[in-house]
């Protein structure tokens, strides 16, 4: 999994253009304010131990939500940081199983539309922690 945290003072999205056939028909736009985004390319081989990356995923967001301030975090599907892509399956159990870690442990958690491109925009404030990656590796 590459993991990319951006802490935003402002994100927003609009749903744009469906990637997933059997996605629910949207036209979402929504803002967040003052969150904490992870831009998430899980990988083919995280299916090989998906709770030790959900679990890594989850551990991540928690540290820099923690030195960001912030309960508000994000979960943004992002299959742009590697040329690896895991399965659409793979990739939203471990989503969905990372919100439910995050919302128990007190985190206000969103999940931008699975399926979806997505016009973005965000406002990051240019401080070293407001800006993180992680390269999360099975085995």
């Amino acid at each position: 999994m590459k993991l990319l945290m951006i802490y935003s003072t402002g994100f927003g999205y609009r749903t744009s253009m469906k990637t997933i056939e059997d996605a629910p028909d949207l036209d979402e736009n929504v803002r967040i304010e003052n969150a904490l985004v992870g831009f998430i390319h899980v990988e083919a081989a995280d299916a090989d131990d998906t709770k030790y990356v959900e679990t890594k995923l989850v551990k991540n967001m928690k540290w820099a939500a923690r030195k960001n301030d912030t309960q508000r975090l994000v979960l943004h599907t992002f299959a742009h940081l590697s040329e690896s892509k895991g399965s659409p399956e793979v990739t939203k159990a471990i989503l969905d199983g990372a919100q439910e870690r995050l919302e128990t442990a007190g985190y206000e958690v969103s999940q931008t539309p699975f399926g979806y491109f997505l016009d973005l925009d965000l406002q990051a404030p240019g401080h070293p922690l407001a800006r993180l990656f992680k390269d999360i590796q099975v085995g």
